[in-house]
């Protein structure tokens, strides 16, 4: 019966499987067995959960050395004290650890605060005599260097008495994932022998640290090349943007293969070649998950946003590759810039019946999907529904509130988030300085920028300011803005003196029209909307001669200002307009429907 168990286990793929089996196992009285348990334990994290396993493990009445290690090592990147936890009971049940044992625990040591931990763990190792094992003392150096820096792995490498090609390799990852390539390159030069794994570490820390000439050199002396050289070095191209680089590279390589192909896919895509990063996409043999992430970022990347929702729903037709959560990150994106709202409830919905977890980008992303798409009530929602909330997402429901009207609210949400103890950032105070601005709250609005200043010690940067001098310029309080301005730290900038103006032309003001039209033109003479600002001013002063001067300037100069475009959701498809469009190709329908209702609208008024 246990060798059936065992291959009833061998063949689980799904919980359900894994599930029915484990009651035979309970059925048959075989909880407790050597080879089964442990088997039980690793296949149930994969599969269901952690605390699945963790709980299989408490049952059993008598865990063996195999099974006590199996269930350490299944909280390798997760929590170490658990680890921890169990290696303690397993010292308390006098079962004599192994290699194995210190292996697997010293790598659920992965951050500063197991440092200590993973001291004490070394004393174990060096007391119960497995100090010996090259094994164990690698794993030892892998640990110092990732919790206790450069110096503490040094010393470890140093006083290593025997070191493999797998102690240097080590050594020099820490120093490249330090930036010190010097340091690297010297250890490197120094080796012994040198296998292939020590060439592609050389090659990947300097093709990230940007030197791609050296890398290339490093590169050209090595005396076998696998996948991942040829990986390595063109990412490391287009990394720096040197797509011909990455190009010339990807011709060379003997196999093509799915991640040297998404990397080119990548590099097309950041210099806006998508003809040619759609073209390679066609062409992949096999694609994976991250192939599909890479085209569809790239089309959101490059304001393309109806494709990348079109590449999406071709992914899902497709099949093959499941989205992750940087896909639906992505496709939530391009979902916001268009507006469309009904496409970003369908992914909701996706999400929820995929049942993804709830992590705090995709969270994030919704919240700000439904925020920027108007519907305030479920970005609220989404809000509310996050276990764990960091100051994004603060951030992207206070701007939500404010974007939507929902001022008081807004400010109301920001003053709650630091009754709870998160410390607001600079970008936060942008949110809420906005929101007082589009709701007229003045006197709010200075105590938020009083407490920015005084209580958070941030200093303002020019969005702030700017924010500041649009509130006291909307609420009619230019003599105020003006003496706000001299006061600023920063040397004002033409947004500054625009907003300034804009706020003198919604009062009516003229009295500072020159002087504010001097530092405009000083610092940005050709900026359409300015200039435009600028003669709607002098026409609304009536100063027509100068608004008259300014319009012949900038028609002789070819200045225009950029027309304001609209868009609205019909079916699965966003139409884009703008004033006297004449690239809709349902423009003549469209202006005859047009004409049809002004004619409406002009026989309802004559009539009244």
């Amino acid at each position: 019966m246990e060798q059936k168990m065992l291959q009833f286990l061998q063949n689980c793929k799904s919980i359900r499987q894994l599930k029915q089996t484990h009651l035979q196992i309970l059925i048959y009285g075989l909880q407790d067995n050597t080879f089964i348990t442990p088997k039980l334990i690793n296949l149930s994290t994969d599969l269901i959960s952690l605390n699945y396993a963790i709980n299989i493990f408490r049952s059993s009445h008598s865990p063996n050395l195999i099974a006590y290690n199996t269930m350490i090592k299944c909280f390798i990147g997760k929590t170490h004290k658990d680890a921890l936890s169990i290696y303690n009971q397993m010292r308390v049940s006098l079962i004599e650890p192994n290699s194995f044992t210190f292996t697997s625990l010293l790598k659920c040591f992965g951050t500063c605060d197991a440092f200590g931990d993973g001291k004490s763990v070394h004393g174990d190792i060096v007391k119960l005599g497995f100090y010996s094992s090259l094994f164990v003392r690698n794993t030892l150096l892998d640990f110092y260097a990732k919790c206790g820096g450069v110096d503490c792995a040094c010393q470890m490498f140093d006083e290593m008495p025997e070191k493999d090609v797998v102690s240097w390799n080590t050594m020099i990852g820490v120093y490249m994932d330090r930036g010190e390539i010097e340091a690297a390159i010297g250890l490197f030069e120094s080796m012994p022998e040198r296998n292939i794994v020590t060439w592609n570490s050389v090659i990947g820390g300097l093709s990230k640290s940007g030197n791609m000439e050296l890398t290339r050199s490093v590169f050209d002396r090595m005396p076998e090349r696998n996948e991942v050289s040829w990986n390595l070095m063109t990412s490391g191209y287009v990394r720096v943007g040197d797509v011909k680089a990455a190009e010339s590279i990807f011709d060379e390589m003997p196999v093509k293969t799915v991640v040297s192909c998404t990397a080119i896919i990548t590099g097309y895509t950041m210099i806006g070649n998508l003809e040619s990063a759609r073209k390679m996409f066609n062409q992949m043999p096999a694609k994976n998950v991250i192939s599909w992430n890479a085209m569809i970022a790239g089309y959101v990347h490059n304001h393309m946003f109806d494709e990348a929702l079109s590449l999406f729903q071709s992914m899902l037709l497709d099949a093959k590759c499941r989205p992750d959560q940087t896909t639906l990150i992505c496709v939530l994106s391009a979902c916001t810039h268009l507006g469309s709202l009904e496409h970003g409830k369908w992914i909701e919905a996706y999400i929820k019946k995929q049942k993804f977890v709830m992590s705090l980008p995709l969270g994030n992303a919704l919240i700000d999907m439904f925020a920027k798409c108007g519907d305030i009530q479920n970005a609220r929602a989404a809000f509310n529904q996050m276990c764990q909330k960091c100051i994004i997402t603060w951030t992207s429901l206070v701007s939500g509130l404010a974007v939507n009207g929902q001022c008081t609210e807004a400010l109301a949400l920001f003053d709650k988030m630091c009754l709870e103890g998160l410390k607001p950032d600079d970008v936060i105070f942008i949110a809420v300085l906005s929101a007082c601005t589009h709701g007229g709250l003045v006197e709010e609005g200075k105590r938020v920028f009083n407490q920015m200043v005084t209580d958070f010690k941030i200093e303002p940067r020019i969005e702030h300011y700017g924010c500041m001098v649009d509130l006291l310029g909307r609420a009619g309080k230019l003599e105020e803005a003006v003496l706000f301005i001299e006061r600023m730290h920063l040397e004002p900038n033409v947004v500054i003196w625009a907003t300034l103006l804009g706020a003198c032309k919604i009062h009516g003001n003229g009295d500072l029209l020159d002087s504010v039209t001097r530092k405009i033109l000083d610092q940005d003479p050709s900026n359409p909307s300015y200039l435009t600002l600028i003669t709607n001013l002098s026409s609304s002063v009536g100063r027509w001669q100068d608004a008259l001067s300014f319009r012949t300037a900038m028609r002789h100069q070819g200045i225009e200002k950029a027309p304001g475009c609209s868009s609205i959701q019909i079916g699965d498809g966003v139409h884009e307009f703008i004033a006297k469009d004449t690239r809709h190709w349902q423009r003549i329908e469209i202006y005859r429907v047009l004409k049809n209702l002004n004619g409406h609208v002009k026989t309802e008024c004559d009539e009244q």
